[in-house]
């Protein structure tokens, strides 16, 4: 899950060694999990008897606490998302990078962001709106939104590239 397997903690790691209730705010944080308690509680039961060292293990205890499959989308899913975030620190490294790239722009410059999550296309709504002047701070705006609305993939785009069901593509220009 790691984008860079020579840095820092694995899933592994935090599944394993993270204690409950701060596995159960991180599933819930990162991966919008209602049952992210249920979730924990199991993962600590079935750790304690051994190391949980396969996804697929894990893909069951979490179909375990919340009840097995639903619809289309494994159960699992919003807690390897959540374990996926922390592990690259993805929403940090999001927050740094958007000023970067407003600095590295010249007038007229556009910043594009595609966000596959509603963390990070809040993350990017804020800062764009900050940086536009609508944020309420006392700087000047450097930024002007061009999509007012995200722009969203199409039906047709959807079935033909199923992913870009959650992408959501904003852009604003440099002042």
């Amino acid at each position: 899950m790691r984008l860079d397997s020579t840095a820092g903690e694995t899933a592994a790691d935090l599944v394993n060694e993270t204690p409950e209730a701060e596995l159960a705010d991180l599933i819930y944080r990162y991966g919008e999990e209602r049952g992210s308690r249920r979730i924990a509680r199991l993962i600590v039961e079935a750790r304690r008897k051994q190391p949980i060292e396969t996804t697929g293990q894990l893909a069951q205890i979490v179909a375990r606490a919340l009840g097995g499959r639903h619809g289309k989308i494994h159960p699992a899913t919003r807690t390897f998302q959540a374990l996926r975030i922390a592990v690259n620190r993805e929403l940090e490294s999001l927050e740094a990078a958007l000023p970067q790239a407003v600095e590295l722009l010249g007038p007229g410059g556009r910043l594009v962001v595609i966000a596959f999550h509603s963390l990070e296309d809040r993350i990017v709504k804020q800062f764009f709106r900050t940086e536009s002047g609508y944020g309420g701070g006392d700087q000047p705006a450097r930024l002007r939104i061009i999509t007012k609305k995200p722009i969203e993939a199409r039906t047709e785009e959807v079935r033909a590239n199923p992913r870009a069901r959650s992408a959501k593509l904003r852009i604003a220009e440099k002042v």
